[in-house]
């Protein structure tokens, strides 16, 4: 704790406290000990664990210590194959059959298994893809049981979903989903999936596949019938097996904006559906009426608390001139307390970057910003000496043009603009080939309403940031995709409307 010293004045003897802030909190680190990671993971096709046609493994990584946790199975072709074979047969011959009702119990068991194996989930979670306990522990995990929680209620009520429409399930659903939320974003596509009575195929990142595996776990305990959810593993090219396996009638994809495109190109003319949740530079707004303590607060929680490891971070800041240097000075004060350092202690505000090649990505663009003119500020904390580290960023005198405000750069990384009117920032914040999210800090309940009737962006805050809740659909316009997930919205994706 600061200790706070007397100091004498000698004029008049008033007295002042000057606060020594020399101080640090003591090391608070999360057992690993309530987490069992095996050392090799199959694929699970068919409600079993199966080798890899392909006889193939490689290693997953400990961003934040560089050491290997695990080998995990490459799939093959041939492997997808079996996979869709199996989801196939399970959706013909047992799923789409059975009751509502019946489907409902299973993802409400799901749900709870996730509650009650949440802390070895959210310390995996952390060790795999380093992000701090915290975000894990609080947000990840918990979201995720929602979310299974949520679609188990809404499986035997899609009358009600869907008044006087008929619905039928797609039939086999090919989901690959990225590696910043790989718990959270299995649970997005799962669950309202296997309600509405599809079977699925899902591949997770590379860089992160040991949540989704431990998920396939709690759903082989589970009971759920054999093929419905099948978790293969592996890097681009199972991925682009899945996509163009004829056998599936649905994708679902969360990454890059480059590879939706791709997926889009090859679906063309197939007849499959697809959602896509890709890329986003969600511009936060900041007005002279704004409460800027919350509003700073609300920034660092949008791009720094995640390592701006999110689609949806609040990676280009707008505030109004009158307020600038007090909201820039704030940042520098509040970047400067933030604790960068090992995922698994609790303290911790920033984790581990979840790769070697993430980092060298983020480096380019600090680069790229300082040629450009903008002028960079670090935080001054020191970094661990092995694993892959980034300090907390912000760049000032940024143009609407430098690349740091146009390209995503998925690290704690943010560009700060100024603008004068709300026409203006309006103009600015629409200036993006992204429109995924969005945030707006004001006092005026009628500019918030102007704000975001005008703003071409699927979410939109208003006086907080990076708040989710399974009822509520999540999906951006332009380059950041289409189609949403959550909510009914979420349903309305698996599902043909018939009548």
């Amino acid at each position: 704790m600061p200790i706070a010293k007397k100091k004498t004045a000698a004029k008049n003897n008033t007295i002042k406290l000057k606060f020594d802030t020399s101080w640090s909190y003591a090391p608070a680190p999360e057992s690993k000990s309530a987490a069992t990671i095996k050392p090799q993971y199959d694929l699970f096709i068919n409600g079993e664990w199966q080798k890899p046609l392909s006889k193939k493994y490689f290693d997953t990584i400990n961003p934040a210590k560089e050491e290997k946790l695990s080998e995990v199975a490459e799939s093959g072709p041939a492997d997808v194959d079996k996979a869709v074979n199996a989801a196939r047969h399970a959706y013909e011959k047992v799923w789409r059959k059975m009751p509502a009702k019946e489907r409902a119990k299973y993802v409400f068991r799901i749900a709870r298994m996730v509650q009650e194996r949440a802390r070895e989930l959210a310390i995996i979670e952390s060790l795999d893809g380093g992000k701090p306990i915290r975000e894990s522990r609080d947000f990840d995990v918990p979201t995720a049981a929602n979310h299974f929680f949520y679609y188990a209620g809404w499986a035997d009520k899609l009358e009600y979903a869907f008044p006087n429409r008929v619905t039928e399930p797609l039939g086999v659903a090919g989901q690959i989903i990225p590696w910043n939320f790989p718990l959270l974003m299995a649970a997005w596509k799962i669950a309202p999936a296997i309600a509405t009575g599809n079977t699925v195929v899902l591949k997770p990142a590379e860089t992160t596949s040991l949540t989704a595996l431990k998920l396939a776990e709690i759903i082989e305990e589970s009971g759920l019938p054999p093929g419905v959810v099948n978790i293969i593993t592996g890097a681009g090219e199972t991925g682009a097996a899945i996509v163009n396996h004829p056998d599936i009638n649905k994708i679902a994809f969360t990454g890059s904006t480059d590879v939706g495109k791709i997926i889009q190109k090859a679906i063309a003319g197939t007849g499959k559906k697809v959602t896509l949740e890709l890329g986003g530079k969600a511009a936060n707004i900041i007005f002279e009426d704004a409460p800027i303590d919350q509003a700073v607060e609300g920034v660092i929680n949008g791009i720094y608390f995640n390592q701006g490891h999110v689609c949806c971070a609040g990676s280009r800041l707008y505030v109004q001139e009158s307020v600038a240097k007090e909201v820039i000075r704030k940042l520098k004060d509040r970047i400067e307390s933030l604790i960068v350092g090992d995922p698994l202690d609790k303290n911790t505000d920033i984790g581990a970057i979840n790769s070697k090649q993430q980092l060298a990505t983020i480096h380019k663009y600090l680069d790229i910003g300082k040629k450009e003119g903008a002028e960079m500020y670090q935080s001054s904390c020191a970094l661990p000496g092995k694993g892959f580290w980034c300090r907390p960023t912000l760049f000032t005198n940024v143009a609407q043009s430098n690349r740091i405000a146009q390209e995503e750069i998925f690290g704690p990384v943010l560009a700060i603009l100024t603008f004068r009117t709300d026409d203006e920032v309006i103009e600015k914040a629409n200036n993006s080939p992204y429109g995924l999210s969005a945030g707006v800090w004001t006092d005026k309940g009628s500019k918030i309403f102007n704000m975001t009737k005008r703003m071409r962006a699927g979410v939109i805050w208003a006086n907080t940031f990076n708040k989710f809740d399974p009822s509520s659909p999540f999906g951006g316009y332009k380059e950041s995709g289409f189609g949403r997930e959550g909510g009914l919205h979420g349903l309305s994706a698996y599902v043909n409307l018939i009548n």
